[in-house]
């Protein structure tokens, strides 16, 4: 039989809470309806924790942790909404915003845009740091869906999805820094993949408007994330099979 993991018992937010320690400290927040925001971070996925926008405080620290990351300890004391953390959750805001180019006014999925969402949630109104004004690409020779780079956070959640749920593996990330980017298989262009199954996976799991179906207006860029823990699940008996 299985071993259960042991139960820890700590505070979030001066709340008494407990999980077990398996369990992360975001996954514990969302048990306990406490909002910590997420880019990266989705369920089904393997957690990466690149966005750094679900930093918290743990009392004792040196450091802020990623939540999406950082399994829960006894006794530890965790602080998910502070002025600090509310800061540094703006600057990363800004900082995707002035690295790329996301004018929501003309974007496909303004309205439905995690971006955009946590931008007006946090209270950004202006950015502080000077626009890079990078220049992208915008790859429409897929049949069905279109990429457009400039809207591209570097989330990887279309590379995990591909990858760990689609076992396609049709996107990656090439180069390094600012000029790290999204590519199809060898870098050649979506449309000549051999690899794509045209799934719309990559597209359902997108957070801003980098991926997009052809000829769907704006309302219609619902995206559809509930599969994700049923495949995850369901992988995960058969192999225990």
């Amino acid at each position: 039989m299985p071993v259960r993991s042991r139960v820890k018992t700590f505070t979030m937010d001066g709340q008494d809470v407990s999980g077990h320690e398996s369990e992360t400290i975001l996954e514990i927040a969302r048990q306990n309806d406490i909002d910590i925001p997420t880019l990266c971070q989705l369920d089904g996925l393997s957690i990466i924790g690149a966005c750094r926008l679900c930093l918290v405080e743990v009392v004792g620290w040196n450091k802020l942790v990623p939540a999406c990351a950082t399994y829960v300890e006894e006794g530890m004391e965790v602080v998910t909404n502070s002025e600090r953390l509310q800061n540094y959750r703006r600057m990363i805001i800004e900082m995707l915003f002035a690295e790329g180019n996301h004018v929501c006014s003309v974007c496909v999925s303004n309205g439905n845009c995690s971006l955009q969402y946590l931008a007006t949630k946090l209270g950004m109104d202006y950015v502080r740091y000077p626009y890079l004004n990078p220049d992208r690409t915008v790859d429409m020779s897929h049949e069905r869906f279109v990429m457009d780079h400039n809207r591209c956070i570097l989330c990887t959640r279309c590379v995990r999805v591909c990858d760990e749920i689609e076992g396609a593996h049709t996107w990656d990330v090439e180069g390094r820094g600012y000029k790290s980017h999204l590519i199809t298989d060898l870098d050649i262009p979506w449309g000549d993949s051999r690899t794509c199954t045209s799934c719309g996976k990559c597209m359902n799991v997108c957070p801003t408007g980098a991926i997009v179906e052809k000829g769907k207006p704006a309302g219609e860029m619902i995206k559809r994330r509930e599969f994700l823990g049923y495949l995850t699940k369901m992988r995960g008996v058969n192999n225990n099979e």
